[in-house]
């Protein structure tokens, strides 16, 4: 169809030339009229330039054309510019203020005139002319296509009328449905007077079918002969193809002969030559393979053997290799197909035969006698069990060791129990039975001497256990470190084989024979012979004979997985036994580090076993109070051992037990409770039989404030010799000072260095001493007020009367107290760690309590004298003789003042307490002459009222130790208005 346009009469101009210059003859241009007519007679064919060309978007997108004039409102909706359609064109106020302007003429249209079209005229006159001779000389196609439509139309009319159902593709009259639509046969009843109706409707129904069946054929005809030339060619062109056929077989027979001569003289006998090699190889396989067989057969007797020595590892590693031969190498043997489920049984049984041989390890190290030097009993066997219960991956060995563990502690502590009580001859076994009861028995020395064998004997137990555990840890290790050297080792022969299978130049063999490659059959005879009785030393058969004698063996008889297991690595464990590590190992890391930290935590759990069973053994001796009973130095020596024993342990095992130190800390706080109980019961029995007189001060408590004053805190040992020729001395003098104090005080400081040595004797009770100190310092305090302050020694002991020294060596007994609290505040300072400090305010609140005391008791000391000047000044009378009665009675009762605490107070106290009295007196005076209108006037009561006090100052500075006390007597007048 297309070279009907191409070969088209219409004459082409140059690319050059716009218009023709030159007429050229038709007649050169015009062909026979094609026997079919062009179904697209006006597609545009030749060149481009010859045609008008109209205005393009793409080419004359940047200069105007006629799609730039929009004169209509298509045109300026449809604006193809326009990156984006207003969606606001119309709205409601659209064109409201439209108005009537005038056009301007657009600056794009240039003005048009006749002259314009003068050369379009011109042009085209010639090429109208061309026009219409091509027109004469060709049909135009116009009309041949207005035929042909025409045709095609009625043919179509034609095919309208034939019912679709008969154009359905899968028309098939066989269809009941099909069927009674193009035969309804309810038209055909004959049933009735019908019978001439349905006659005519049978006839015309065939009529019908026959006029749809002339139409269809009409078409079919009509089709075929616009296109006979087509089918006539096509008829033509078969004989001329078969013709080619007949020629090609021919040549491909001719081939195929000669092929078959060249392959008979050229290459029958190299083929022959390949097929005995590859026969010969093959034999060589056959011939290996039941030398591998016969080595995979006595398996199961080498596996014997070595289960009869306890070589469990090898004979694990024998299963392993013949179970991978069996699945790679001898797979689908028929006489072997039980072997390798036989084999797994096996396996289960070695599995639970080492772990009934781990067991029986385990209770014969753990039990043996505790004088053996040897730390770890039979080395290689525990090495040999561990590695074959890794291989097996049996984890859980070290659930077993554990348990044996603690039946071996419990049986250490019944063995020594035994061993002791048979010791004892006062223990009658007869008559106690139970094994506690008769450990009951026992006194402290020897149920000490029982406890410090027990812990000796857990200590070796416990390194036993380390030692054993150290071994199993170094074969855990090895096994780790041989699995990442092994993964090392696969990556760097990974890279290596990569790059051996790139620098390889293979040659592909095209030719193959019985489903080989040619090329494989020389390969296989190039490989270095390897000796076949490798299998067999790797299976270690004793009755497989060697086969070296072999010149070719066979090598997929050594697989990569098998031969892999030959590589093994040694290493050394700490007790100097030389391991293989074999590379089947398949632990995983994770694993591998998990099994070493339950190892460590075994030696834990080890530690916390002893401490277990030995908390459990003090507990079962403490049922009756015997813990409770002891003193303090039992409890100390037996403190003191325990937390040795701690040490050890933590020592060997690398952690502490927190069982056995709970319970020691149990212990402590009983015994500090009965310690406290104890002394604060003796002070308060002190207390309640004290006279608060004077006591001498024996020469064991003088050393014993000596002592503290040399910075120590701790009970002075005793020196009966020395002590005897000493007597006892009337104060006590602490760092030149001198302290009459009462018995109970004295006691009280013993009382005081006991708590304190008990905190240095047990660090772990300073807080609770702390607290119990402080109470009893409380309890002191308080129960003195209220003896003496509270005049309760009245009723308690007897006394007649509180008397003024009842209360000044009450006081100076409180201010010896006082002196030594900061001492024993630094003392416990020293020894609590710094999160307690807080606990020191105790201290702080004693002293202030104390300084109070004191202070009361001053103030009771004052008040007995104001009472008394109250009593006597209130019946003073100015009047002869001079020295009144009134003030020979006061001072004889501040002489009586001056006696009773001069001895007992300091000098400075003294003075200090005489002035607070004085300041009373003359209070009590002034108010007495304010009464009496005695004035100092030089009046003569004025002279015997100063000659009264002057006799009262002589008195008074008479005193001992108040000869410089500033009385300022001069403030008992009135002062002046």
């Amino acid at each position: 169809m297309a070279s009907s346009h191409s070969s088209s009469p219409v004459p082409q101009g140059s690319s050059s030339d716009v218009f023709f210059k030159k007429e050229v003859d038709p007649s050169k241009h015009i062909q026979p009229v094609p026997s079919l007519p062009d179904v697209c007679p006006k597609e545009p064919t030749g060149d481009s330039h010859g045609l008008y060309v109209a205005p393009s978007l793409v080419t004359d997108q940047h200069r105007w054309t006629v799609y730039h004039s929009k004169v209509n409102l298509p045109a300026a909706l449809n604006d193809p510019r326009l990156a984006k359609r207003e969606s606001d064109f119309f709205t409601k106020t659209w064109g409201l203020d439209f108005v009537d302007t005038e056009v301007i003429p657009s600056f794009y249209l240039p003005q048009i005139s006749k002259e314009h079209f003068t050369v379009y005229q011109q042009e085209i006159s010639q090429r109208e002319k061309i026009h219409e001779r091509c027109k004469n000389i060709c049909p135009p196609k116009d009309t041949f296509e207005r035929t042909l439509l025409h045709t095609h139309d009625k043919s179509r009319t034609d095919l309208e009328q034939v019912p679709k159902i008969f154009m359905k593709p899968d028309f098939a009259l066989d269809d009941s449905l099909t069927f009674n639509s193009v035969l309804p046969w309810s038209h055909f009843n004959t049933a009735g007077g019908k019978g001439n109706r349905d006659a005519a409707s049978s006839k015309l129904l065939q009529e019908k079918l026959s006029h749809y069946l002339d139409i269809v054929e009409v078409n079919i005809a009509h089709q075929i002969s616009l296109r006979s030339e087509a089918f006539f060619h096509a008829m033509t062109s078969q004989h001329e193809l078969q013709d080619y056929l007949k020629k090609t077989s021919q040549a491909v027979k001719m081939l195929r002969d000669k092929i078959a001569q060249i392959d008979k003289v050229m290459c029958e006998g190299s083929l022959h030559i390949l097929r005995l090699a590859l026969t010969r190889n093959n034999c060589v396989k056959v011939y290996n393979k039941l030398k591998l067989m016969a080595t995979v057969h006595q398996t199961q007797p080498t596996v014997q053997v070595l289960l009869s020595t306890s070589e469990f590892v090898g004979a694990l590693d024998l299963i392993a290799t013949t179970q991978e031969v069996l699945q790679q190498e001898l797979q689908g043997i028929h006489s072997f197909r039980h072997l390798g489920s036989q084999l797994c049984e096996l396996e289960k049984l070695i599995d639970k035969m080492m772990i009934a041989e781990f067991s029986t390890y385990s209770h014969s190290d753990l039990n043996r006698p505790l004088e053996d030097d040897c730390q770890v009993l039979e080395e290689e066997r525990l090495v040999s069990l561990v590695f074959g219960l890794l291989k097996q991956r049996k984890l859980n060995f070290l659930e077993i060791y554990g348990e044996k563990m603690i039946i071996t502690a419990k049986n250490i502590i019944k063995q020594c129990v035994i061993n002791k009580v048979s010791q004892i001859e006062e223990i009658d076994t007869d008559v106690v039975v139970k094994l506690a009861d008769q450990m009951r028995m026992l006194n402290f020395p020897q149920w000490f001497e029982l406890l410090k064998d027990i812990f000796s004997k857990f200590t070796i137990f416990l390194q036993r256990v380390k030692a054993t555990l150290n071994i199993i840890h170094s074969v855990v290790l090895s096994v780790l470190d041989k699995n990442q050297r092994t993964r090392e080792l696969e990556e760097i022969s990974q890279q290596k084989n990569a790059a051996k299978d790139n620098s390889l130049d293979t040659e592909v063999a095209y030719l193959i024979h019985e489903g080989m490659f040619i090329s494989d059959a020389f390969s296989e005879g190039e490989i270095t012979p390897v000796a076949v009785d490798t299998n067999s030393q790797r299976n270690a058969s004793p009755n497989s004979e060697p086969c070296s004698s072999d010149s070719v063996s066979e090598p997929e008889c050594t697989t990569d997985s098998s031969s892999s297991k030959e590589q093994t690595a040694s290493s050394a464990i700490p007790g100097g036994v030389d391991i293989l590590v074999s590379e089947d190992m398949r632990l995983t890391d994770s694993e591998l580090g998990k099994l070493a930290n339950n190892i460590q935590e075994l030696l834990y759990s080890a530690s916390d076993i002893c401490h277990d069973r030995a908390v459990k053994f003090l507990m079962s001796r403490a049922k009756d109070g015997f813990l409770e009973k002891l003193n303090s130095m039992e409890f100390i020596t037996l403190s003191r051992l325990m937390e040795t024993f701690i040490l050890d342990t933590e020592q060997i095992c690398g952690r502490k037990s927190m069982s056995l130190l709970g319970a020691l800390q149990s212990q402590a706080n009983k015994f500090v409770n009965r310690f406290h109980e104890e002394r604060k019961t003796k002070l308060s029995l002190l207390l309640d039989n004290e006279r608060w007189k004077q006591a001498d001060v024996p020469a064991e408590f003088q050393d014993l404030v000596d002592s503290i004053s040399d910075g120590k805190i701790a009970l002075p040992e005793k020196k009966s010799g020395a002590t005897e020729e000493r007597k006892p001395a009337e104060v006590l003098i602490v760092e030149g000072q001198q302290y009459a104090v009462v018995g109970t005080v004295l006691l009280l400081i013993r009382i005081i260095l006991e708590y304190c040595q008990c905190v240095d004797n047990i660090p772990s009770v300073t807080t609770d001493m702390l607290t119990r100190l402080s109470d009893l310092l409380k309890y002191f305090n308080s129960r003195s007020c209220q003896l003496v302050l509270g005049a309760g020694a009245l009723q308690v002991v007897g006394l007649k009367t509180i008397t003024t020294k009842n209360l000044a060596l009450s006081s100076r007994c409180l201010q010896l107290i006082v002196h030594y609290i900061p001492v024993i505040r630094a003392h416990f300072e020293a020894r609590l760690p710094p999160k307690q400090y807080s606990m020191l305010r105790h201290f702080d609140h004693i002293t202030k309590d104390y300084h109070d005391h004191i202070a009361e008791i001053s103030a009771k000391l004052v008040a007995i004298m104001d009472s008394l000047f109250d009593k006597l000044l209130s019946k003073y009378e100015v009047k002869a003789p001079v020295p009144s009665a009134c003030f020979r009675n006061i001072c004889k009762q501040m002489t009586k003042m001056h006696e009773a605490i001069f001895d007992l107070l300091p000098e400075e106290q003294t003075q200090m307490l005489f002035l607070r009295i004085n300041a009373s007196y003359k209070l009590h005076l002034k108010k007495q002459l304010s009464h009496l209108n005695v004035i100092n006037d030089g009046g003569p009561q004025n002279g015997l009222v100063t000659a009264d006090v002057a006799f009262y100052t002589g008195n008074l500075q008479a005193l001992k130790g108040l000869k410089d006390l500033d009385l300022n007597m001069a403030e008992i007048w009135e002062q002046k208005r």
